[in-house]
């Protein structure tokens, strides 16, 4: 049986987590960039009425960053009595990757825009499943990608019909209880064991090129030759085939042991999971999970303090940098990312109203692009007082009904293209 506890510390410790914001090169700026009260809050599109349900906005606009010319901008306002919903959406298997406009028409999203970073075919580190989200990724209050601890996260639910969108540096820690008494840290959800890109620093993550204990979050590869990683019927039909010694618990929806397979590697039974160990841990897997006895699997989240993320939680989505916190520009200029990119970044208002915007780039001419802090910046003049940057570059994709509405390309000299991507955020009708 599996738990996941969105609300419940994991008492991780406050140096952890201070020192996983250090190793995203996060630092407060002295100033605070002021809402500029002069932009139109809702200054209409040339596109004319999109007919988006009431408390849903969009506007395009063409703004200028630095001295390098202006960047075309698209802006998705959701207000907190809208008469939308906003989640998660992804592909029917985690393991592939699909546009957000084909997300979105197998959804019925209205609008949408991607979501997190996620195992890039074209990286140098790729583990073969281009679907796979790399950080937090949470649907339906259900954890389908652990958290890299320390990074921040755009977390969004609903109280008594109402929006709530937040910004949290989050964490997640699940553990295994077997029912003879053993219990173990679970390493990870939906992703190859051992290979952990954009790793969080739980359980025995070592740098792959150095082989340093890795306890932060790092934006490299990391590896751990000792884990278990749950696989839910979300991630594929099947799990990926196993190493000679690798070991792997087919679980009911209750938690019951179906059976054991070694080397690990086959079909997740349709509402149940699979636990996939390698090293020891698939020792310690044959030793305690036995076939007819059942497994109880917790999953907990918490925010970058180590305390219980509040309710409502249904839906959680992992960036990179925090982008603003209490309205003061979190990164700085020469942070890691600071070159002019296309972006995807979220922000929330201090009502509640929750901001999804792309800038384009990589267009000579037409569209610069936006650094991190200018990206902050720019929407601290839209009213935002906290704020995430999601997954940018070639991803970088805003859908409105149907209908692309930004250019995103994937380098200056490629053609405007769909990327397929591991997820978005998606606004619906009520």
């Amino acid at each position: 049986m599996t738990r996941t506890l969105l609300a419940r510390g994991s008492g991780i410790a406050r140096s952890t987590a201070l020192a996983a914001l250090l190793c995203l090169a996060v630092t407060v700026t002295a100033c605070t960039a002021a809402p500029d009260h002069s932009r139109p809050e809702g200054s209409p599109s040339a596109t004319g009425d999109l007919h988006l349900p009431p408390g849903v906005g969009y506007r395009e606009t063409s703004e200028s960053f630095g001295k390098r010319g202006s960047s075309a901008v698209k802006i998705l306002t959701v207000a907190p009595d809208a008469k939308a919903r906003v989640g998660g959406i992804h592909s029917k298997e985690l393991a592939q990757s699909t546009t957000v406009r084909e997300l979105a028409e197998q959804s019925g999203a209205r609008a949408a825009v991607n979501g997190t970073f996620f195992d890039i075919a074209t990286g140098r580190h790729h583990a073969g499943f281009e679907g796979d989200p790399l950080g937090l990724y949470a649907e339906k209050g259900k954890i389908l990608s652990e958290a890299s601890n320390g990074r921040a996260a755009l977390l969004l639910g609903y109280e008594q019909g109402r929006l709530v969108a937040r910004v949290e540096e989050t964490q997640t820690l699940g553990r295994l209880f077997a029912e003879d008494g053993a219990q173990r840290e679970l390493d990870g959800v939906n992703r190859v064991p051992g290979r952990i890109l954009g790793c969080g620093g739980v359980g025995g993550d070592r740098i792959a090129t150095t082989e340093e204990p890795m306890d932060d979050p790092y934006s490299g590869l990391c590896t751990d030759v000792d884990e278990i990683v749950q696989f839910t019927e979300e991630w594929s039909s099947r799990t990926p085939p196993g190493p000679p010694r690798s070991a792997e618990a087919v679980l009911d929806a209750d938690g019951t042991v179906r059976e054991v397979r070694v080397p690990a590697g086959g079909r997740i039974p349709k509402g149940g999971s699979t636990m996939y160990a390698i090293g020891p841990a698939a020792g310690w897997l044959q030793g305690h999970m036995l076939k007819g006895s059942r497994i109880e699997v917790t999953q907990e989240m918490t925010d970058g303090d180590g305390l219980a993320i509040a309710q409502p939680l249904d839906t959680a989505v992992g960036g990179s940098h925090r982008l603003l916190r209490n309205g003061v520009v979190t990164v700085a200029p020469n942070a890691a990312g600071g070159k002019p990119q296309p972006r995807t970044v979220a922000g929330v208002k201090a009502d509640g109203t929750l901001l999804l915007v792309t800038i384009d780039g990589r267009e000579v001419g037409v569209s610069a692009g936006a650094t991190l802090a200018e990206a902050a910046r720019f929407l601290a003049s839209l009213g935002a007082v906290d704020a995430v940057n999601l997954d940018g570059g070639g991803s970088t994709t805003m859908v409105v009904n149907g209908e692309l509405r930004n250019r995103p390309r994937g380098g200056a000299d490629d053609d405007v293209t769909e990327r397929p991507v591991a997820n978005g955020i998606g606004i619906f009708d009520q």
